[in-house]
């Protein structure tokens, strides 16, 4: 079970983006906690309403709403009552028994998952503190349902793209509420720490978030523009003020998101290791082989280069596990220098080899091996310059 909070700043957009499946036949308000009605007699104002009502006992606090999705791995069996069981066990140790809360059952993915939506505030008024809910208190509730209910542990677990997510093709999509859409998925799903990291996966679907230059108005205001990109990843077409867009992902927004994440990503760097390694373990023959052979396990890499067209670094998007990674970030033998390094040993393994092909497993020492070997090669320079460099005689020495 992979368990992921947020806390957005709008109620009524977090709600309707639940409610708003259900209308579309593809997800179900499964059960209510601690509302007055029955479930089956609420309409969205009613639940609305409940909500603002709890969550105007506190003027003070700047977010009031958490929305939770629990995710499981595809091809467990799952019905209604058990995902009701898990979702209250849930609550319950993570201290949120007591508040008003509901359970969704989306069905528009390839693996079983729901959502809950609740209130932070208390009916005292006084706030639940949600700072490292999601590293403490979430992650030990996680690990005792997995054994209770007998889930896949979330170590184990590869969640599938979500196919809710579309590229926007520009000229034909609404600029503003293709914009807000994808936002929404990729905001509340991936894991990112920084702009650049976002505009990774924002790139990928046709859209880049904009600061603009550092000597502009956005700029020196801490403003945030989105665009769409046309088929060329080029900006195109009037720009969207960030504050314009629903659930508002502002930039001083996306900052708070950016050290949430940065909690939460033990588990997704592992999954990304593991899938270069078993890439590599393939024996590409190149770079680009490479890049190719890991676009079909849904990991995307972005070469960065100076202006002279050289290689100084890599970044990984994988779209399987909802995650974005530098590769130097993942480890040194990840990182361009890393990997380029890694590739020739093999391919030279492979030309210096003079046993019959029957004995390659023997004579080739193991990919994984070669991936942790430590490397002093500095990542951020270009691996096309490096050079080795000629020793210098000592003084009191003589040459050999």
């Amino acid at each position: 079970m992979v368990a992921r909070i947020t806390t957005p700043k709008s109620l009524s957009e977090t709600l309707n983006y639940n409610e708003h499946k259900v209308r579309r036949g593809v997800a179900s308000c499964i059960a209510e906690k601690n509302f007055l009605k029955p479930l089956q007699s609420m309409t969205f104002y009613d639940k609305l309403h409940w909500f603002e009502n709890r969550n105007q006992l506190n003027n003070r606090a700047a977010t009031k709403t958490i929305h939770i999705s629990l995710n499981f791995a595809p091809g467990e069996v799952l019905d209604n009552l058990k995902l009701s069981n898990i979702a209250f066990d849930y609550m319950q140790r993570i201290g949120f028994a007591d508040q008003p809360f509901l359970i969704y059952k989306h069905n528009d993915a390839g693996h079983p998952h729901i959502h809950i939506v609740s209130t932070t505030i208390r009916e005292d008024g006084t706030r639940i503190n949600t700072h490292n809910l999601g590293r403490n208190q979430s992650e030990e509730a996680r690990k005792k349902i997995e054994i209770k209910y007998g889930l896949v542990q979330a170590g184990l677990q590869v969640l599938p793209v979500n196919k809710g997510v579309t590229k926007i093709e520009y000229g034909r999509s609404e600029t503003k509420r293709s914009i807000a859409n994808i936002l929404t998925q990729v905001i509340n799903l991936y894991n990112y720490t920084s702009l650049p990291e976002l505009n990774v996966i924002l790139k990928h679907f046709g859209v880049i978030a904009d600061r603009g230059k550092e000597d502009s108005f956005t700029f020196r205001n801490k403003g945030l523009l989105y665009r769409v990109l046309d088929k060329n990843g080029q900006p195109h077409g009037v720009p969207i003020k960030a504050s314009t867009i629903t659930g508002k992902p502002t930039l001083s927004y996306l900052e708070k998101r950016f050290e949430q994440n940065k909690t939460n990503r033990k588990t997704l760097k592992l999954l990304l290791q593991q899938t270069i390694v078993r890439t590599l373990e393939k024996h590409p023959a190149s770079l680009q082989e490479l890049i190719i052979s890991l676009r079909h396990e849904k990991v995307y890499s972005i070469l960065r280069q100076n202006t002279e067209g050289q290689i100084y670094g890599i970044t990984f998007l994988d779209n399987k596990n909802k995650s974005v990674f530098n590769g130097s970030e993942l480890g040194k033998p990840y990182s361009i220098g890393g990997i380029s390094k890694t590739l020739s040993n093999t391919q030279g393994n492979y030309k210096n080899q003079s046993t019959p092909a029957v004995s390659t497993e023997i004579a080739l020492p193991s990919m994984l091996d070669k991936l942790l070997e430590p490397t002093t090669q500095n990542s951020q320079t270009p691996f096309t310059l490096r050079k080795k460099r000629k020793k210098k005689n000592r003084p009191g020495t003589n040459p050999k």
